[in-house]
């Protein structure tokens, strides 16, 4: 099945939604969504959308908390666009009819979450993303000119004279066809599924990131995975992220004996950038060789099961109490700061490809993303990359970065590994904490493997199966190649052998492609 449109989308979550939405204002558009849309990480955003709104904030002081939590990579301009656009893109889905929580003014209920001076963050209860997704929803669903095609997952990107004209695909009923475009837009989302343990849908493969790589494409600040703090930790129930608001609602993090600890580690508690507070939970738990829990028992209990009605559902599936119970957590690979290089309009460096959304690395989360800043992302960069695919080409201005060009490992004669192998090597080696051995032996490894999966595509093999290994391969070597070269600490990458962070030598992008 063949398709042409002016624009193709790939992805549905909330960059893809809202790119198209001002798409079909010029033009026809074609959406491929690998999954029922509703599985996107959008879907799963809990806590919010921050925005500066609020009669104590602005524009100026978001982007201070974005730099801070940045750790020194942030890049300013990307920033100035996220923070200054943001409230108008917010109240934009108000208008369309997203229901946000209110205050007894009538005005937007706002939030606090970790590492936000002040209370920003716009929230639908516990399923703001959800929220989100049904208003975009609604309205790409009633676009004539935006077709959506579910069940079509995006396999390889077609470039033609150095320039992107599409991308082919295949539907789970096995069908396979190309969608013709005059512009393409990455909107895949992220890339959690490379590790073993993750917050992320099973959607969240890094399908973007492998494909632009294979296109020539740059990618960018792939060491810099944030691991969320708190995610349930039941053995039986699944891996449930339990959102940043409840510690910004007043949430604590005890250990096994009941005691607060996070001062032990960070002046600024539980309300500690999420690196931060990930790693404190580790060194408590090695600490005191028991479980770290959050609690909440010292709230209202109405409170609690109003604000939070998805996580204390959740909770209660695995027999336990959000508002009495101590709800045993440990971090789990959430965000990628890193992704697609591209400028302040979603160009990439590859002509008429563009790239917004999680998959992208515009630099806004420098080395470790502010709380509710992604789904504001999404929105903004969403728009914007619209904006540029309607415009005349140009190319990409990219920042300044050091670019490692470095050839595919060749086909190698070993075999190919499961999933969980691949999974289970990221969670050990490229985790939250890292050292040069582990990484050197995943990156060796990692690249034996890639080798095996060429080998196999090479003799024709190209089900769903190796199509998923091949994609978890080709973004978990970038990862531990990026994370083994960067010998310093920062944001969310840690090196116990280069514990602190290191200016002089790393502060500083750096971007891979590769050469076919």
């Amino acid at each position: 099945m063949d398709l042409g449109g002016d624009f193709l989308v790939i992805g549905s979550g909330i960059a893809g939604l809202r790119a198209a939405l001002s798409l079909a204002e010029t033009g026809d558009v074609v959406i491929l969504t690998k999954a029922d849309p509703r599985e996107s990480s959008t879907g799963y955003a809990q806590g919010g959308i921050a925005a500066a709104i609020g009669p104590d904030d602005s524009p100026e002081l978001h982007a201070r908390d974005t730099i801070a939590a940045g750790d020194g990579l942030c890049v300013p301009e990307a920033v100035d666009v996220l923070v200054r656009e943001g409230p108008r893109y917010v109240r934009e889905l108000i208008e369309w009819g997203a229901a946000f929580d209110r205050d007894a003014a009538g005005a937007p209920a706002l939030g606090r979450e970790a590492a936000h001076s002040v209370r920003r963050v716009l929230h639908a209860r516990d399923a703001t993303g959800r929220e989100i997704a049904r208003v975009l929803g609604s309205r790409v669903g009633g676009s004539p000119r935006i077709r959506v095609v579910d069940d079509a997952a995006a396999t390889e990107l077609v470039v033609d004279g150095g320039a992107c004209t599409g991308a082919r695909f295949v539907t789970t009923a096995g069908e396979r066809g190309t969608v013709t475009a005059h512009a393409t837009l990455l909107a895949t989302g992220g890339a959690g599924q490379v590790f073993r343990e993750t917050t992320n849908p099973a959607v969240a493969t890094g399908d973007g990131i492998a494909m632009a790589v294979g296109a020539g494409a740059r990618v960018a600040d792939l060491e810099f995975v944030q691991f969320h703090p708190t995610v349930l930790s039941v053995e039986g129930a699944p891996r449930f992220l339990l959102s940043e608001a409840l510690r910004g609602e007043g949430a604590r993090l005890v250990n096994e004996a009941g005691e607060p600890f996070m001062t032990r580690y960070e002046p600024a508690g539980d309300l500690a950038s999420r690196d931060l507070v990930a790693r404190a939970i580790v060194r408590e738990a090695e600490r005191t060789a028991a479980p770290v829990y959050l609690t909440m028992a010292h709230l209202d209990a109405g409170f609690v099961r109003r604000r939070f009605p998805t996580i204390a559902q959740t909770c209660a599936q695995a027999g336990l109490d959000l508002a009495h119970d101590r709800i045993p957590v440990s971090p789990a690979a959430h965000y990628l700061m890193g992704g697609v290089e591209t400028d302040l309009d979603a160009r990439t460096s590859i002509q008429r490809l563009f790239a917004a959304g999680e998959v992208a690395c515009t630099g806004v989360h420098g080395a470790n993303r502010l709380a509710s800043n992604s789904l504001l992302e999404g929105l903004v960069f969403g728009a914007r990359a619209a904006a540029a695919m309607a415009a005349p080409p140009r190319p990409a201005a990219l920042r300044a970065a050091d670019v490692f060009e470095t050839p595919l490992p060749t086909a190698g004669a070993g075999p190919v590994p499961d999933t969980y192998a691949v999974r289970d090597l990221m969670w050990r080696s490229v985790g939250l904490l890292r050292a040069v051995r582990p990484l050197e032996a995943a990156v060796a490894r990692l690249d034996a493997w890639l080798g095996a999966v060429v080998a196999a595509q090479a003799r024709g093999h190209c089900d769903e199966p190796l199509r998923r290994t091949a994609t978890l391969v080709t973004v978990g070597w970038l990862v531990a190649r990026a994370a083994f070269r960067r010998e310093e600490s920062r944001g969310a990458h840690f090196r116990t052998d280069f514990p602190s962070r290191d200016d002089l030598h790393w502060n500083k992008h750096i971007s891979d492609r590769l050469l076919a």
